[in-house]
Order: C-alpha cells, then structure tokens, then sequence
C-alpha cells in the first residue's frame, strides 16, 4: 500500500480507486468519532454526575468543555496541517484523540473528567480540519463528488444513532463500568482508524512559509473560557464577586482578540470577510441560532430523564424523532437550496420555532405526565426546521464571498458553530437549572430559546440572496 502511495505521488497520479475509497472511509471514521463524542453527553450526564458528583456544573461543562475547545483551535488545526502536513496533523490529532477518551473514561472526579474533554476536544480540531484537504490530493476531480456525497448520509445516521448507542451502553452497564464504556470503545474505534490512517494516508511536507497565529487562537480560548467559567459559576453559586469579575475578563480578552485580528499579518478570520455584511451577518445569526438549538437539546434530554424518568436509553430513542427530522429536511433541501436561497433559512426558522411552541404547550399543559408519543410530533417539527436550516444557513453565507476566501471562511463558520454549541449548552441550562429543574423551568428555558430563535427571523434579510453555483 505504501508502494502504491508512493508511486501516485511520484507520477503526479492519483491512488487507485480501492484505495481512495480507503482513505474516504478513514476520514469518514474520525469524523464519525467526533460527531458521536460531541452528543453522547447530552444522554449521559445525569448518570456520569450522579456517579461522580459534580451537580448542576458538570452537566453543564460537560458538553460544554468538548465544544470549546474544538471551537477554539478549529481554524488553528487547518492551517497547523497545511504546515506541517495534513497527514502528520491527522495522525496526531487521532491519537491524542483516542489517549484523551480513555483519559475521559478512567476519570475520578468530576475535574479530571472536564479535563479530559477539553483534552479530547482539542485534539478533534486537529483532526476535522485535514479531511478535504487530504481527499482533494488523492480523489479527482471530477469524481470528488462522489465522496462528498456521503458525508450527509453518514453524518445524519450517526447524528441519530450515537445518542441511542451511548444511551444502551450506559443502560447495559457492562462490566460494571456504568457511563465509562461510551468512552473507552474509542480506544477500540479510534485506535483502528489510526492503524487504517497510518498505512493509508499520503504523505505531504506541508509548506513552511504558512503563518499561524497562535496569539489570536489562545486570546480567543482565553476569551471563551473565561466567559463560560464565569456564567457556570454564577448559575451555580450566586452572582458574587468572582463570576462577575470573570464575565468582565472575558469581554476584555475579546476586545483584545478583536484587536489582533485586525493588526495580525495573517488572523484566524481574514479581515475583508468582517467587512462583508453578508457573512458577518451569517455570522452572527449562526451563533444565536447554534446556541438556542444547542441549548434545546440538552433541556430536553434532561427534561426527559429528570423530569420524566426515562433511562438513558429511553431517553435516547424518545429523541430519535428529532435526528430523524433533522437528516430528512437535510436531503430534502440540498435541491432547494439552490433556488430558495435564504428563503429556505427562513422557513427552517419558522418550522424550528412552530415545533418549539407545539413542544412548550404540550410540556406546560401534561407536565411531568407528558407521553411518549406525544413527544413525537413536536420533536420532529423541531428536527425538520434544524435540517433545513444547518446546511443553507453557511451555504446562503458565503454566497457573495471572493473565491479566494472560501477556506478562510468555512473554518471560521465550523469554528463560530462548535463555539455556539459551547454557550447555549452552558447558557440555557443557567436558565433551566435557575428555576428549578423539571416541567416548568423546561417549559422556561424552551420559551427562552423560542426567544432568541424569532430574533433571527428579521435578520435574515440581511444574508446574501443565494448560495454560491453548485456550493451547496
């Protein structure tokens, strides 16, 4: 295999095509262990906390902790690979990825667990960034549509089936490991897609002259923790003194992010895409929506098994409605895209927060003697406007950017995503853990996400008209 490699990086060829649909299923592997490891804690944090400790703050870090610092080192990891290498970035990011999941696994308390996943995160950013970039050396062409076309498919069945594999695993209890297997299975996952990357992947130099800025990178993860720190302490313990302070902190370091990337000779988001309004607004729009969405889910899996009772694999399935909307609209407006332009994101908000509401009443008028089936139809509402929004909301973003700043841009909206993932998980279970858990503060924090959700509307004027020909 090393030979073959070798030899269609020497002729200026591309490897045959059993072997690139090899490195195709490598790539897709790691991305499939960072989607299920990004969700899987949404399931099982009443469990893990109730066998570590930690109460309402480790929920809450939880997710938070894994989105952070994916968020934060995303667009560093992409230009980290054209340096030193894609592939040398992939396998290290793989490996540090899989070390971290054990780590995550054998955790003793609630701060080494945290920990842990910052860890883990972080190593993901190394990871995700390479992927495209190592299918356009090895794939054609005009036959790299081939392999884009399987992200969405397989993406969408993991974005479903993780939360209810984590959820029977925490059920099954094996060995008497409780949570920890949904961990230490990467051991067995993420150590065979190293094996597989290794003996596959080409190898590439990289090209020294990339100019990374790690200033701006750790401000940014300053800023972000910072913040995040101080709204979990505050919700947790009172608004004394210190997470004040804290949020203060945060906002400084962000006003010292916002100067470096405009004084840095090469910043994380390059500076005429800020002077665009159509992406700034995109921008914008994604953090908001992101956040409520994220925030959402994580009130509702507690809802289902704090509120209601349900197991973690109960709980799991009861959400399936939800993933399952979320792949259907998914497929279904990759062909509309193209001609509803950001009238497509429109309706995926209004879809979103019709669910919502339907999802508020049932919850306000049954309480904790809410059905199982009832659940079914607002959860699928909610699924379908998510999936007609998360692709065309970035699609319709970039739609009057210059050709050149693609790269730039698409990692800046991978990152602001996992970033808004981070403060609506963090920010909405504030809300829910403030008033009290259960049926009315779920009720309370689905009214503040429909909130924050119907500010996007008017704000979707402002995105560019269409999708850039054929992006989509």
């Amino acid at each position: 295999m090393t030979q073959i490699l070798h030899d269609a990086r020497e002729t200026g060829s591309h490897p045959p095509a059993r072997v690139r649909w090899a490195i195709l299923g490598v790539v897709l592997a790691a991305d499939v262990l960072d989607l299920l490891d990004s969700t899987i804690t949404n399931i099982a944090a009443p469990t893990i906390t109730h066998d570590l400790g930690g109460g309402t703050v480790l929920i809450q870090w939880l997710g938070a902790s894994y989105a952070l610092a994916l968020g934060v080192l995303l667009v560093l990891g992409g230009r980290l690979g054209d340096k030193y290498g894609r592939r040398r970035l992939f396998l290290t990011g793989l490996a540090g990825f899989t070390a971290a999941s054990a780590a995550c696994g054998l955790a003793p308390t609630p701060g080494t667990l945290v920990a842990a996943r910052l860890v883990q995160g972080a190593f993901g950013a190394l990871v995700i960034p390479q992927g495209f970039g190592i299918l356009g050396a090895t794939w054609p062409r005009d036959q790299i549509g081939k392999a884009y076309s399987l992200f969405g498919p397989v993406m969408g069945l993991s974005a479903v089936g993780g939360p209810v594999l984590a959820g029977f695993i925490v059920d099954a209890d094996l060995a008497g490991l409780g949570w920890r297997p949904m961990f230490l299975i990467n051991i067995v996952l993420g150590g065979a897609a190293l094996l597989a990357a290794a003996r596959l992947l080409p190898r590439d130099t990289g090209d020294r002259a990339t100019t990374v800025d790690a200033p701006g990178s750790v401000l940014l993860g300053a800023t972000m923790l910072t913040l995040l720190t101080g709204l979990i302490e505050g919700s947790a313990h009172g608004w004394d003194a210190p997470p004040v302070l804290l949020l203060l902190a945060g906002l400084a370091l962000f006003a010292g992010f916002c100067h470096r990337q405009r004084t840095a000779p090469s910043p994380l988001i390059k500076p005429s895409l800020l002077h665009n309004r159509g992406f700034t607004s995109g921008l914008v729009i994604g953090v908001v929506f992101f956040a409520a969405v994220a925030g959402l889910l994580y009130v509702v899996s507690l809802f289902l098994q704090q509120g209601l009772g349900r197991s973690p694999a109960a709980a799991a399935l009861a959400l399936t409605p939800l993933s399952a909307g979320i792949v259907i609209a998914s497929i279904a407006c990759y062909r509309l895209i193209g001609r509803l332009g950001r009238r497509l994101v429109l309706i995926g908000f209004l879809v979103t927060l019709a669910g919502t509401a339907h999802l508020i009443a049932l919850v306000a008028t049954s309480g904790t003697d809410t059905g199982g089936w009832a659940l079914v139809p607002p959860l699928l509402v909610i699924g379908l406007g998510m999936g007609a929004c998360f692709g065309s909301l970035y699609d319709v973003t970039i739609g009057d950017i210059a050709p050149e700043e693609a790269g730039s841009a698409g990692g800046s909206l991978g990152a602001v995503q996992q970033l808004a993932n981070a403060i609506g998980a963090a920010a909405v279970t504030t809300v829910y853990f403030r008033t009290g858990g259960g049926a009315h503060a779920t009720t309370v924090s689905l009214t503040v996400v429909a909130a924050v959700a119907l500010l996007c509307c008017p704000l979707v004027r402002l995105l560019p008209l269409k999708a850039p020909e054929q992006h989509h």
